[in-house]
């Protein structure tokens, strides 16, 4: 699903839910993890390769760890 849909999604439901609903919280989630990827896709398009070591310390901050080391 695209951010666009899922920002729609969550527009529907603000409509008639209140702000603790779990399906809105859900729905907030997942747009937020959808813009997120669509920016890590365009900066990663755009960025020169990366290195193993790179990678491995980009990858770090995406794990729930928060990358810690």
């Amino acid at each position: 699903m695209s951010w666009t849909q899922d920002r729609a999604r969550v527009a529907s439901l603000t409509r008639s839910r209140p702000a603790n609903d779990p399906d809105l919280i859900a729905a907030r989630q997942s747009l937020k993890a959808s813009r997120l990827a669509d920016h890590i896709r365009s900066v990663v398009e755009s960025a020169p390769p990366l290195t193993t070591e790179q990678r491995a310390r980009i990858a770090s901050l995406l794990r729930s760890d928060g990358g810690a080391e």
